[in-house]
């Protein structure tokens, strides 16, 4: 694995309901990709790249543990036998939702109960690593109600909303799916809006393709549409030259971090900026820096992580690892990530999706049912580790 900390160096239209929306006409289309083309430029002025002015007003108001530190040796399983979990988000009362990705139901899980299922997202098509995928709370949960999720349709990844006793809505639509590469993690960040990771789903010049959505990480309002300020205004793309984003978690000084699946050689850590591009596909890995393009903040072999959700505590970084079984952690530091270690290998098997939730502990879920994985008894599971 290595660290750095700044010294080194055909497409079908997406929907963003209500109301629809797409980069628009011809002359705006030509702007956009200007618009991108100059904020690939700025990424490459110097090595640690500027911001373009749209970067938009993020509070410092990030989620973290009371004390910040976390005891790993004291893991406790609040849960078993869970068919493939994969999103998961708290409810304000503590209690968590947790996104089954092939059954399509979302269960209500919390320590010395039995897990409930509280809904069944309808129209959840379940092939490859697509299915019911990424889950968000909404910050005004307690005025609205409402709960996001991301899953894989009859044709094509979507966001959508509702209230655990209501129908859902179309919030965002015509992602493009495939077998692999959806991406699929959503959260809201710091400043209320949704951001959303998303995947090549297949086919890399997507990645690249400031019209698609795919290959990204998208910003949106509640309601689905382009936030304010994005880089590519009436645009949802925040950053581009993304692989398969599956990871998105903020620091206590507003600063996203993303995780990313490498190809063959390596899979990455993006300390992201709006408007910067990732490299994908004419780099995997650190070296695209003199070519316009963002250097990841950490890298492993993907032996070595596969990394999927992640989270952060205080000042540590925690990345759940499916093929690497084990979970990583580095320490952030005002220039990035630094010191990396990997915890719990071969513990628990292949591990999804990491969290903190409102009490500070550390929720942690397995994906040994996930047809990669050598199933153990009781798997799935979800861990818990308690802040100290």
């Amino acid at each position: 694995m290595t660290s750095r900390d700044r010294r080194a160096d055909t497409i079908s239209p997406w929907t963003t309901l209500p109301p629809a929306t797409t980069v628009g006409s011809a002359r705006r289309r030509r702007a956009a990709i200007a618009i991108v083309g100059l904020a690939i430029a700025l990424t490459g002025c110097t090595d640690t790249p500027t911001a373009p002015d749209t970067t938009p007003v993020v509070s410092s108001t990030a989620p973290s543990t009371p004390s910040g530190v976390l005891d790993l040796g004291t893991g406790e399983e609040i849960a078993r036998d869970i068919e493939v979990p994969w999103g998961l988000a708290f409810l304000p009362d503590g209690a968590a939702l947790v996104a089954e990705r092939d059954s399509g139901r979302i269960l209500r899980i919390a320590p010395g109960r039995a897990p409930e299922e509280v809904y069944r997202v309808p129209g959840v098509v379940a092939r490859g690593e697509g299915g019911l995928l990424g889950l968000a709370v909404s910050p005004d949960y307690a005025e609205n109600g409402y709960i996001y999720a991301y899953f894989t349709a009859a044709d094509d990844n979507r966001i959508v909303r509702f209230r655990l006793d209501g129908t859902p809505a179309p919030v965002f639509t015509g992602i493009a799916k495939a077998g692999n590469h959806n991406g699929g993690r959503i959260t809201f960040g710091p400043d209320g809006m949704l951001y959303v990771g998303t995947g090549d789903a297949g086919q890399t010049a997507r990645s690249q393709d400031p019209e698609s959505p795919n290959g990204k990480i998208l910003r949106l309002t509640p309601e689905g549409v382009p936030a304010p300020n994005n880089p590519i205004p009436g645009s949802p793309v925040f950053s581009l030259g993304h692989r398969n984003v599956q990871g998105l978690a903020w620091d206590r000084s507003g600063r996203l971090f993303a995780a990313e699946f490498g190809q063959n050689r390596l899979d990455e850590i993006n300390l992201i900026r709006p408007g910067a591009n990732y490299g994908w596909p004419a780099v995997e890995g650190a070296g695209g820096g003199e070519r316009g393009y963002v250097d990841p903040e950490l890298t492993w072999s993907t032996s070595e992580a596969s990394p999927s959700g992640i989270a952060i505590a205080g000042d540590t970084l925690y990345v759940a690892a499916l093929r690497g079984e084990r979970l990583w952690t580095a320490t952030i530091t005002g220039d990035g990530l630094v010191d990396p270690h990997d915890l719990l290998r071969d513990s628990y098997g292949r591990l999804r999706t990491v969290n903190v939730a409102p009490d500070g502990a550390l929720w942690l879920t397995t994906s040994n049912t996930d047809g990669r994985g050598d199933v153990r008894a009781g798997d799935d599971r979800i861990l818990r580790f308690p802040a100290r």
